[in-house]
């Protein structure tokens, strides 16, 4: 092992401790990856920039997202996940099988989180009127998307870069749909899976009023009678604040007077008098708007709060997106209240309520916000880039007379790449301008589409793959493996691979593992001699099987908050099905993909 080696594969354990650690944003991990290769003289700036920034894979990979966007915005992707929903019924099993071929099917041609975004809220109205819990669909919904990403090469970004792995090494990459045989057997056997064993897994979390499930803080609040209320002349008991309402009346001052006065079993309530009540804001302003009452103070409600007393109030939940340009900060500091006039009333952060105060509060992806405001303030909130409301979208705030023009660009894209016209990135590239110039699209939101943490993680992660093929890295490991286990036959071979990526893929993400195992798997191949694009389909399989926790994929973060999950259920449904997709891949996997096709 040459002294390049081993500063390679330090580097290598630094970055996957910082990954680990959450200290530094992963896009930072890899870029500083990139300068201290460059810095150390293991590459020339030339051929690290090259080998990020300039290739084909960051460019397609940032293409698709645009092409995602499109669909989205549309409305194609709700219009397919509405239709086949609707015929799932309110059966469970065959909601599962409805849900997860709906978004499989829409991952395969979109980003697996823009699938799963736009289901998610149509799936927990779903969980709604089927009284059946969130938390039984929605791991299904954010696994199958990473199931169905395997059926192409645009379905997710592994396939995307282990196809410019093959084409730098043997001249000619994947086709479009080489994926398709591997990638419906592993969605078929993952329906099938939840459908027979996983659902039985799954926690049942229920599904509680909103203001409850936070157990949010209850405010103390001065409310005053005016003449034409209803509760004039009632006692307190009379006035059924705590039995309609859930709210307690602890005190009184009367009209005139200044000092607290306590309630009385058979005191009356006159006109002009004020009412020290205790409760969820939410229930305040509904006591206030049906008992004609004037809310003139809270001890524990801000004056800009004081506002929320009119009428339209409604209540939900809204996640912090994946890819959001306001991660990492906090509520203040975005004026989030001042911007979308809706007030945070708490905060849930994966399996626990964020106390103290909310405002302050760092945010993170996949945090959900109970927010309270008027139906047309939350109605703006869905247009933002930045967030996720989870009830259903409305359709009237889709393009939807630029659907056929979407599904014609995408069309194009697909019959120009699976005839070789075009290589994948410059079709891509071609379908995202087209998007634009026929008005799917504007720029604005064509921007806002592209993940650019992502870009420059890639593109940071691709410089150490790059590192590893020049230093000669890839071939020591890659050497190593092939000693220790070909005596035993390929089998061994492929199931080592197989689980070195899973594993890589839970420590970091499914594009930094393929980056960095795509070089070892050819290596493997040319030392026994063999076709390397079956030991690739096994690290782009492998690197889809992030079902262990909630944090290996942005889908998986995604539907942590709504569906209350806790970090093990992740674990305890994933590692059978994890199982089951070793198992299967392993067996086909050479009935599709040969290793040695011309023996």
């Amino acid at each position: 092992m040459t002294p390049q080696m081993v500063l390679i594969l330090v580097i290598l354990l630094i970055a996957i401790v910082l990954f680990l650690t959450e200290k530094f944003r992963p896009d930072i991990i890899a870029i500083s990856v990139m300068l201290t290769l460059v810095l150390s003289g293991i590459l020339t700036y030339e051929k690290a920039f090259i080998a990020g920034f300039a290739n084909p894979a960051v460019i397609t990979v940032g293409a698709v997202l645009v092409i995602s966007k499109g669909l989205f915005q549309t409305g194609i992707a709700d219009f397919l996940g509405a239709r086949i929903l609707r015929f799932a019924g309110n059966n469970e099993s065959r909601l599962l099988v409805g849900i997860m071929l709906t978004v499989g099917a829409m991952s395969a041609f979109m980003n697996n989180i823009g699938a799963t975004a736009v289901l998610l809220p149509a799936v927990l109205t779903i969980a709604k009127k089927t009284k059946i819990s969130a938390s039984k669909l929605l791991i299904p919904l954010s696994f199958a998307s990473l199931m169905g990403g395997d059926m192409t090469l645009i379905g997710t970004p592994p396939n995307i870069l282990a196809s410019a792995a093959l084409h730098e090494h043997t001249g000619q990459g994947f086709g479009f749909f080489d994926f398709a045989p591997m990638g419906i057997l592993i969605l078929g056997s993952g329906v099938l899976y939840m459908v027979f064993i996983g659902r039985h897994i799954l926690p049942d979390r229920g599904d509680d009023e909103l203001a409850d499930s936070y157990r949010v803080q209850d405010y103390l609040s001065e409310i005053r009678i005016l003449k034409n209320s209803s509760l004039i002349g009632k006692t307190p008991i009379e006035s059924r604040f705590g039995a309609d309402y859930d709210l307690a009346i602890i005190g009184i001052i009367q009209e005139g007077k200044h000092s607290v006065q306590n309630i009385h079993r058979d005191a009356r309530i006159h006109v002009g008098d004020t009412l020290l009540v205790k409760g969820s804001l939410d229930k305040i302003v509904k006591a206030k708007e049906a008992e004609k009452l004037q809310i003139i103070t809270s001890s524990d409600v801000s004056e800009e709060d004081k506002e929320l007393a009119f009428q339209d109030m409604a209540i939900a939940e809204v996640v912090l997106d994946v890819g959001s340009t306001i991660f990492g900060s906090t509520l203040q500091e975005n004026r989030f209240r001042e911007k979308h006039r809706l007030t945070v009333l708490a905060l849930r952060r994966r399996d626990h309520l964020i106390k103290g105060a909310i405002k302050n509060e760092p945010l993170q992806y996949g945090d959900v916000l109970l927010v309270q405001g008027r139906k047309e303030n939350l109605a703006l909130l869905r247009t933002e880039p930045d967030f996720l409301v989870l009830d259903s979208l409305p359709f009237e705030t889709r393009r939807h007379h630029k659907a056929k023009t979407a599904l014609i660009i995408l069309s194009v894209l697909l019959l120009t790449v699976t005839a070789g016209f075009l290589h994948i990135s410059v079709a891509a590239l071609t379908a995202s301008v087209l998007m634009v110039i026929f008005g799917v699209l504007t720029m604005e939101e064509v921007y806002q589409a592209v993940d650019w943490r992502a870009i420059f993680f890639i593109a940071g992660m691709l410089t150490l793959g790059a590192a590893m093929e020049v230093t000669h890295t890839a071939k020591f490991i890659a050497d190593l493996m092939v000693v220790g286990l070909i005596d035993y036959g390929p089998t061994p071979i492929l199931i080592g691979l197989y689980i070195l990526t899973a594993i890589l893929t839970q420590l970091m993400s499914n594009s930094a593992s393929t980056v960095l195992l795509a070089p070892i798997a050819i290596n493997i191949a040319q030392v026994m001699e063999a076709d390397p694009r079956p030991f690739l389909m096994i690290v782009v399989i492998a690197a889809s099987t992030i079902f262990l926790s909630p944090i290996g994929h942005a889908a998986n973060i995604l539907v942590f908050g709504p569906g209350r999950y806790k970090f093990l259920d992740y674990t305890k449904v994933g590692f059978g099905l994890m199982l089951i997709h070793i198992t299967l891949t392993i067996m086909i996997l050479p009935l599709v993909w040969p290793l040695f096709p011309n023996n």
